[in-house]
């Protein structure tokens, strides 16, 4: 996630406003985002203090609430075997405060840390790893959303087509990848080089309301030495996931023009806007349909299982007709999370007959969908969020059930 310091970030994204929205949302880590901004490592510094049980950080004199790691996202701009404008962002996670202001005294010499909670530096992916793992064994360093057409380690217009052409001799050291908004495990499935790799999810979040839209569960006992394993042996417990349609680029399309395309469409207009006859953005499916090596309907042994969810307040936004950025729905959202449990318990967790008893029944009727994965999806494109509705029928031969595995 993001803090105040990262440009289109709200003011409320700082370790209090965190940990308090962490705990209503049901989770039990989070990240700081942002290490590398100056002012933000202070008031981390005043705000945390470190837990020695677990090795993750909590917030001073606060109530019981999440515990968090140090992270930042950056982002990456340099030429590679003669191609210019390779664009990456990376996370960077960090076990303690010690290791942040190394890693932040050798990127200083790279760029400038003030400029913003994500800064830009020009220098490649493997030699920026190399130099960090000789900082610490303990940094991890993870591809954020990976598949994003410009910058990520996969984009169709940014990025690389293998983990090995991106980071080179630091390939080794590069133990997962962030799936990101627009896609979700189950597609990432289709290409046998990522089997090995640990495939997370994360929220990206600009503003509190929205961590924890995508999470990554691990196993007990919750201590950074076991994060850190997990992460490295790919042994995570479960996801939750965005319907990847909802990611604002999954499909392909043209934002100004209106057009959305599936891959098949892109390939027989040959890339080019039908209206303005400009190239289109070539969304995150289309990508790895290139890249697939393997059949949609295959799923591998022994994958972590994946849970897409719709965040209850967009849910109570459809069921009581309600702008999802009003007060109103803000406080109806926190009545029903005192009254019954944290989202993730009203929306994973609760037994569906104590669900019945507590909820209105449209309400209830929405969550028991959601779980069931009997929503309608309209992929985004180019910048443009898709579009999640609970009770509004789909189109049979457009926007077909999504697959879903029930984890409860």
């Amino acid at each position: 996630m993001h803090s105040k310091y990262s440009r289109a970030s709200s003011k409320n994204m700082e370790p209090r406003a965190l940990s308090k929205m962490g705990a209503l949302k049901g989770l039990d880590l989070l990240g700081t985002g942002d290490f590398t901004h100056p002012l933000y490592l202070q008031e981390l510094k005043e705000y945390l203090e470190y837990e020695r049980d677990s090795g993750f950080y909590v917030v001073k004199n606060g109530d019981k609430g999440p515990r968090f790691l140090l992270s930042a996202e950056i982002s990456l701009i340099f030429t590679q075997n003669q191609k210019t404008n390779r664009r990456i962002h990376l996370i960077l996670i960090a076990p303690n405060f010690q290791v942040v202001e190394e890693i932040n005294l050798y990127l200083s010499k790279l760029g400038n840390l003030s400029a913003d909670g994500r800064p830009t530096f020009g220098i490649s992916a493997e030699r920026l790893t190399l130099d960090l793992l000789k900082i610490s064994p303990d940094i991890l360093v993870i591809p954020a959303h990976a598949w994003t057409p410009w910058y990520s380690v996969f984009g169709a217009f940014s990025g690389f087509d293998t983990l090995e052409e991106a980071f080179g001799e630091a390939t080794p050291y590069i133990y997962a990848i962030e799936t990101g908004l627009s896609s979700d495990p189950e597609m990432n499935w289709r290409i046998s080089a990522l089997d090995k790799i640990a495939l997370v999810s994360n929220s990206d979040a600009h503003s509190p309301g929205k961590i924890g839209r995508e999470a990554t569960a691990f196993f007990y006992p919750m201590t950074y030495e076991n994060f850190y394993r997990s992460i490295k042996e790919n042994k995570i417990a479960y996801t939750i996931e965005f319907y990847p349609e909802e990611g604002k680029y999954h499909l392909d399309g043209h934002r100004s023009c209106k057009v959305s395309l599936n891959p098949k469409e892109t390939i027989e207009l040959g890339y080019i806007c039908p209206v303005c006859g400009q190239p289109l953005t070539i969304g995150v499916l289309h990508r790895i349909e290139k890249l697939a090596d393997r059949p949609d309907n295959l799923i591998p042994e022994n994958k972590p299982y994946s849970v897409h969810l719709v965040p209850l307040v967009e849910i109570l936004a459809e069921v009581f007709n309600l702008n999802p950025n009003t007060k109103t729905l803000q406080k109806l959202y926190d009545q029903y999370v005192e009254k019954i449990g944290t989202e993730f318990d009203i929306l994973l967790k609760k037994n569906l007959s104590e669900l019945s008893s507590l909820l209105p029944e449209k309400l209830y009727l929405a969550i028991k969908r959601v779980r069931e994965g009997r929503v309608y999806v309209k992929g985004g494109y180019d910048g443009v969020y898709g579009i999640v509705k609970i009770f509004e029928e789909p189109e049979p031969e457009n926007c077909p059930f999504p697959k879903q595995k029930s984890l409860f």
